[in-house]
């Protein structure tokens, strides 16, 4: 079976996660050694001991779940000869993907994402931005509630049909809540996040990103790595580093990424990551292909002999 594995991305933490493939893969343990020697402290330890406060720092968690995806990938491919086909990560997990697939080293990533993480929370001093999900409205219906607030606010993650993610400035996200509701969505909720994610506010941060990327080795993946920005793998490494800058600040197209790679062949999808988010929005994507996730050392088994 010809399948994708996908990359959650922050908001998939929690403390004591992986707890069960770390006891049980010695890849797992491998991964988190390696990526805490790269940031020079004790990931493992506070991905299992917090406190959940600092584990939910943009700084640490991006670091950290990205480790989690790298983890649980290789503890897969060390379990059965099973490869897949194509890859794509939502948001952070794009950078898991692209781990993964070869284009960057675990140590460069994770002190990426760090400084990321930084630069995110910098761009927008706290209690200033904010982020809301919209369930039950269209796609074109929510864009034209944005353009109507005053201030920045915009839709930033299309996570699937009839969820869609707006970020920006509070006031902003506040109003565009309110005609959200008066436009009969289902539900309209702030997300406890404090950075707008996604948004044109987060242009400043995506410059400073582009700088670190530039001095930083990459190699074109080993399999092609669908980006958010496009919906489409790139073809040069100039390409795939203009994506990273690009996704700070511009949409997740999750819906057309997951019908892209569906289009481009693939029969089944596999969350590879804390958690199985993105195999339940990949299930209101697309009912007729397997949305499979990991969740546990059994899950994961079960995932192999359904995939082969």
């Amino acid at each position: 079976m010809k399948f994708a594995f996908v990359f959650p991305g922050q908001g998939s933490q929690s403390v004591g996660m992986l707890a069960d493939f770390y006891s049980e893969y010695p890849e797992v343990r491998a991964t988190f050694d390696e990526a805490g020697d790269a940031l020079g402290y004790d990931l493992w330890d506070l991905v299992q001991n917090g406190p959940a406060e600092k584990l939910n720092q943009t700084e640490f968690t991006q670091p950290a779940v990205l480790t989690a995806g790298v983890a649980m990938y290789r503890a897969f491919t060390a379990s059965t000869e099973l490869k897949p086909a194509m890859m794509a990560g939502h948001s952070l997990g794009e950078y898991a993907a692209l781990v993964c697939a070869g284009a960057l080293s675990l140590a460069d990533a994770v002190q990426l994402v760090a400084a990321r993480g930084q630069l995110m929370q910098q761009a927008v001093p706290e209690g200033q931005g904010a982020m809301a999900a919209i369930l039950g409205l269209d796609d074109d219906t929510l864009i034209a509630i944005c353009q109507q607030v005053d201030g920045v606010v915009q839709a930033v993650n299309f996570n699937s049909p009839g969820q869609v993610v707006i970020a920006g400035e509070t006031d902003a996200v506040n109003a565009a809540i309110e005609l959200a509701k008066e436009a009969n969505a289902k539900r309209a909720l702030p997300l406890p996040v404090s950075v707008p994610s996604h948004s044109s506010l987060m242009q400043g941060a995506a410059e400073k990103l582009a700088e670190k990327l530039a001095v930083i080795k990459s190699v074109m993946p080993d399999v092609p790595v669908f980006h958010n920005v496009t919906a489409q793998p790139s073809t040069s490494i100039e390409a795939m580093n203009a994506a990273l800058k690009e996704q700070l600040y511009n949409p997740v197209l999750w819906v057309d990424t997951v019908n892209n790679l569906i289009e481009a062949g693939i029969e089944a999808t596999v969350e590879c990551g804390p958690g199985k988010v993105l195999s339940g929005l990949n299930k209101r994507i697309n009912k007729d292909i397997p949305s499979l996730a990991l969740v546990s050392p059994d899950g994961m088994k079960k995932v192999i002999e359904e995939l082969q």
